[in-house]
């Protein structure tokens, strides 16, 4: 065992991750990345199709962006945006809200997507009060949708697994109503009748407007599987909140900066919602940033209300170099052309990984768009038949898993929702890259293929 890897075992507490993952002898230690792909320690290349945590957008080893970083530390390493401003803070702020949908043209950084949420539910509230209108507080969220960690962004998410262990500590003012793969209705329903859409309108109702503060949903939804949602259905979210005055807010920490082609997903999708949450790829992770969007004229109601301002902030939010960075991020992915890449290489992408879909008994679906994909997996596509609990338990147990890491690629074993992969790649991806990913795909599921086959 290395002693980097030893070190990591006895003292490094990892996220999300299980005892016997990472207490593995074999547990990669990643030293380098270029482009889309990382080397471990013992020298193995692996690609990265997850792009990191769907946040390395422009792709790894951008001297450019480190150039940028170090350069901002030697000029002003810190500055705080409480009561004062700096310029790559102003700079960040400027581009972001020209590249947003609509009149979102206010932004509030902050260091996470987390922290970004947490954001969005305290200035749902400070706008309602500054409205005087007190009683609204609750939140509609959707099923298996995924908001963050911290206390407040968690009581949002609805993965069972993330919230079972905390849930005396929170809070009970979110609802939880069907997502989209969740909807009843049958093919052809106009968008406003499809059940996943009234469900939102009838809890609104039921738990009575004038208390509703806010609904959140992801662009494509996480959770669940790369859920992309039906023609419609982000229209008629809209004119639900405008109806009883609540907010819409659309969580965008994965779906911005590029993953569907546009800066924001929901301008893919012709909505323009009250505020978006964002994240990762606004700096393509060279250095952690988030933050809140938010329509000009509800800030202005704040601004002009008895309190004045937005009760909220944080010691690193808006940070210089993070902020910089930002810029640096936004402006080469810009100049480079990555949304136009996204949306003129996500047909190849999909049509390549339908075809491993085809040639394997063990995907049952394979579902997204842009940059981002869930291969969905059951027991034999040709007759329908849906994994066993068994087979369920050991595939999401850590088979899986060992087979992803045997491919040496970074996608997701995942099981929120559904029993598969999330794919995600970095958008400088090109065929190339996209066909090695395939590839890798194809690899591992034929490896499930022959799993199944050995465990009715």
């Amino acid at each position: 065992m290395s002693r980097e890897r030893g070190l990591a075992q006895r003292h490094l507490v990892p996220h999300f991750t299980g005892a016997a993952a990472w207490l593995a002898p074999d547990l990669p230690i990643f030293e380098r990345g270029e482009g889309c792909y990382l080397w471990d320690s013992d020298g193995n290349r692996h690609l990265d199709g997850l792009a990191g945590l769907f946040c390395v957008n422009i792709g790894h080893g951008r001297a450019d962006l480190s150039a940028v970083a170090a350069k901002q530390m030697e000029a002003l390493a810190y500055s705080t945006n409480w009561g004062f401003a700096h310029p790559a803070s102003i700079e960040a702020a400027a581009l972001i809200a020209e590249v947003a949908p609509g009149d979102l043209s206010e932004v509030f950084f902050v260091s996470s997507g987390s922290e970004a949420v947490e954001s969005a539910l305290k200035f749902a509230r400070n706008y309602h009060l500054a409205r005087g209108e007190d009683s609204r507080y609750k939140v509609i969220s959707r099923n298996w949708s995924y908001h963050g960690t911290t206390l407040g962004a968690l009581a949002v998410t609805a993965i069972p697994k993330f919230r079972d262990p905390y849930l005396p500590m929170l809070w009970d003012g979110v609802r939880h109503v069907p997502n989209t793969r969740q909807c009843t209705s049958p093919g052809g329903t106009p968008a406003g009748e499809l059940t996943c859409v009234s469900a939102i309108e009838e809890m609104i109702l039921a738990e009575g407007p004038e208390t509703v503060s806010m609904v959140i949903a992801e662009p494509v939804q996480n959770g669940g599987g790369a859920l992309v949602p039906p023609d419609g259905y982000w229209q008629e979210l809209r004119r639900i909140c405008d109806r009883y005055g609540v907010l819409l807010c659309a969580d965008e920490v994965i779906c911005s900066f590029g993953r569907f082609g546009h800066w924001f997903a929901s301008e893919r999708f012709g909505v323009v919602p009250d505020m978006i949450t964002f994240a990762k790829g606004v700096t393509s992770a060279y250095q952690p940033l988030g933050g809140l969007l938010i329509r000009g004229p509800l800030v202005e109601e704040i601004f002009e209300s008895p309190g004045g301002s937005f009760v909220h902030g944080s010691t690193f939010g808006g940070h210089p170099v993070a902020t910089a960075v930002a810029v640096a991020n936004i402006t080469a992915m810009r100049d480079e052309g990555l949304l136009e890449h996204v949306l003129a290489t996500e047909g190849y992408f999909r049509e390549r990984l339908q075809g491993v879909a085809d040639a394997h008994t063990c995907i049952g679906e394979v579902r997204g768009t842009g940059f981002f994909y869930a291969v969905d997996l059951c027991a034999d596509s040709g007759t329908g038949l849906d994994l066993s609990p068994g087979q369920e338990s050991a595939l999401r147990g850590g088979v899986l898993g060992g087979f992803v890491r045997d491919a040496r690629v970074t996608i997701r074993p995942d099981d929120r929702g559904y029993t598969g992969l999330s794919i995600s790649p970095p958008l400088v991806a090109d065929a190339e890259v996209i066909d090695d990913l395939v590839g890798r795909v194809d690899q591992i599921a034929g490896r499930v293929d022959q799993w199944l086959a050995e465990n009715h």
